[in-house]
């Protein structure tokens, strides 16, 4: 498994304002779609592509456009959900599969209540979207029933990551093709299991704790 913590102004810029508690919940979504296409830039530098032949107002040329089959982006519902807007904006030809995951907070296990995605996923390279990587735990679970499926290339995309879960998702996923992308690689988790410094319950600051 390879991490890749994206260091750019303009992604350290957007989390200071995601982190800060004053940052309302329109604001923090705004910024939150803003910041997903700057990290999803740097997760799609591998996308695979092929050559293709096409004719400029001035002479043939030789191009590239997106391989099939098609990439599929997978949110993890309900925070993932925030970050879809940003990544579809990049890659609008890819398909989008749905988990919904839910962790207990006492055992800090998490489970599955639905599942949106196709049968079968070999030869397709899929792109998972969760804000906070905390205990692993949930990323640990969706690339599991990723891989089950055939996913032979699988990048998580985080707003934020704690040691702990990558530690995790290292031991658990050691020998899977799996790459997370995330702004910030935090100094650790709670023992509520929350990333600290981190931004609180990114799901409670997207759309409020109903």
């Amino acid at each position: 498994m390879r991490t890749h913590v994206v260091d750019h102004p303009l992604v350290a810029h957007k989390l200071t304002t995601l982190r800060d508690q004053r940052t309302d919940s329109p604001t923090f979504r705004r910024l939150a779609d803003e910041l997903v296409t700057l990290l999803a830039y740097e997760a799609t530098r591998d996308v695979r592509t092929e050559q293709v032949d096409i004719h400029t107002p001035v002479v043939p040329t030789t191009g590239v456009r997106l391989s099939h089959p098609r990439p599929l982006v997978v949110p993890i519902i309900r925070a993932g959900l925030g970050m879809l807007d940003g990544m579809v904006r990049l890659l609008p030809t890819a398909e989008v599969g749905f988990l919904g995951m839910i962790r207990d907070e006492e055992t800090l296990q998490a489970s599955t209540y639905a599942n949106r995605m196709p049968e079968d996923l070999s030869g397709r390279q899929v792109y998972v979207l969760d804000p906070m990587l905390a205990t692993g735990g949930t990323l640990v679970v969706a690339v599991d029933e990723l891989m089950r499926r055939g996913a032979d290339d699988v990048t998580v995309i985080c707003l934020l990551a704690a040691p702990e879960g990558v530690e995790r998702m290292e031991a658990e996923l050691a020998d899977a093709p799996v790459t997370v992308v995330t702004a910030a690689l935090d100094e650790g988790l709670n023992e509520q299991g929350f990333i600290v410094p981190g931004l609180g319950d990114a799901g409670d600051r997207m759309y409020g704790t109903v």
